[in-house]
C-alpha cells in the first residue's frame, strides 16, 4: 500500500524550485497558480531569500504550489494521502476532494489570516526532541504551552508566547534536546483563533468532493469521511494540534508499505523511518529522484 505525503511550513530551503522549472510545464504550472495565490511563485523559489520564503504569507502557498506540480510531474495515483499542517490542503487536492485552484484559492486565505494572527502577540515554537512523552507533554503544559506538533518518532513542537517559550527553554524535561524554530508565530495553538474565521469565510464558498483517495486528518489520524467533513477539519485545524503521530498510526494499521514525500521533502520520510519500521521512502527533493519515486508508484 501507498502513501503520498505533502511536508508542512519550515520544508522550504532557498532556491528549492530552481531544478525543477526545466521540466517541461513545470514553469507554465507555477505562472498560473502564481496569479491565484497573488505571489510570483518561481521567483520565491529560486530567489527568493530564507528570510522571504520564511513569511507566512509566502511560505504556505509556495509549498502547496510545489507538492502539487510535483504530483503533476509522477503520475499514478496512491492507496492514501495525507499532508503536514499546510500540506493538507495539496493532499485534499491528491486524494480528489479539492481542485488544484480551490486548495491553492484556500491556502491563500489561511496563509494571509496565519500571518496576520502571528503579528497579534510575539510567539513562536521550539521542537522537543527525545525524552518521554509523558513528561515532555507535562513540562509543556506546566510553562502555559500548546503541544502545537505531535509528530511521533521521539519529535514534539511547543507553541506559546516567547516569554513561555524562554522559560521552558531554562526547565526543559529531562533527557531532551531543545531546538527553536525559524517559524514566524504559534501555529497550530491558541494564538492562531483568529485566523480561524477568515478561512472558516473562504471555505464557505467552495463546493468539494468527497475523496477518491483515502486523506487522513492531522486533527486524529482519522480518514476524511466526505468533502463536508474536510472543509470542517481543515478549518479547525489551524488552532488545533497536528497529530502526525495519529495520521501515521494509521497508516501503519492499514498497511502502508511505500511512502513518497513531496517536494520539498525529508522531513515526512525522515519521520517514517524512525516511527513506520521497513516502509520504503523516497523524498522528492530534486527531478532526479522522480525515477525512485515512479518505481514505487508502481
Amino acid at each position: 500500500m501507498l502513501v503520498i505525503v505533502a511536508p508542512g511550513q519550515g520544508a522550504q530551503k532557498p532556491g528549492f524550485l530552481a531544478p525543477w522549472l526545466d521540466l517541461p510545464g513545470f514553469a507554465d504550472r507555477m505562472a498560473a497558480w502564481s496569479e491565484i495565490v497573488g505571489l510570483d511563485l518561481a521567483a520565491c523559489g529560486t530567489t527568493g531569500s530564507a528570510e522571504e520564503i520564511r513569511d507566512t504569507a509566502v511560505a504556505q502557498p509556495l509549498l502547496v504550489a510545489a507538492a502539487l506540480a510535483a504530483t503533476a510531474e509522477l503520475g499514478g495515483t496512491p492507496d492514501l494521502a495525507a499532508g503536514h499542517s499546510v500540506g493538507e490542503f495539496a493532499a485534499a487536492a491528491i486524494a480528489g476532494a479539492l481542485t488544484p485552484a480551490q486548495a491553492l484559492e484556500l491556502i491563500r486565505e489561511r496563509a494571509q489570516a496565519m500571518a496576520k494572527a502571528a503579528t497579534l502577540t510575539e510567539t513562536g515554537m521550539t521542537a522537543i526532541l527525545g525524552g518521554e512523552e509523558p513528561e515532555v507533554l507535562a513540562a509543556i503544559e506546566r510553562h502555559g504551552l500548546t503541544p502545537a506538533n505531535i509528530n511521533g518518532a521521539g519529535q514534539i513542537v511547543a507553541g506559546g508566547t516567547l516569554e513561555e517559550l524562554a522559560a521552558f527553554k531554562s526547565d526543559p524535561p529531562a533527557r531532551a534536546r531543545l531546538v527553536s524554530l525559524s517559524v514566524a508565530g504559534a501555529f497550530h495553538t491558541v494564538h492562531m483563533a483568529p485566523a480561524v474565521e477568515r478561512l472558516r469565510a473562504a471555505a464557505a464558498g467552495v463546493t468539494p468532493a468527497d475523496p477518491q483517495v483515502t486523506l487522513l486528518s492531522n486533527l486524529d489520524g482519522a480518514p476524511v469521511s466526505s468533502g463536508a467533513d474536510l472543509l470542517s477539519r481543515l478549518v479547525e485545524q489551524v488552532a488545533s494540534p497536528v497529530r502526525w503521530d495519529r495520521c501515521m498510526a494509521t497508516m501503519t494499521e492499514m498497511g502502508v508499505t511505500r511512502m513518497i514525500e513531496l517536494l520539498p521533502g525529508g522531513t515526512l520520510t525522515g519521520l517514517a523511518k524512525r516511527g513506520m519500521s521497513g516502509v520504503a521512502t523516497v523524498a522528492l527533493k530534486t527531478p532526479d529522484d522522480l525515477d525512485s519515486a515512479r518505481e514505487l508508484l508502481k
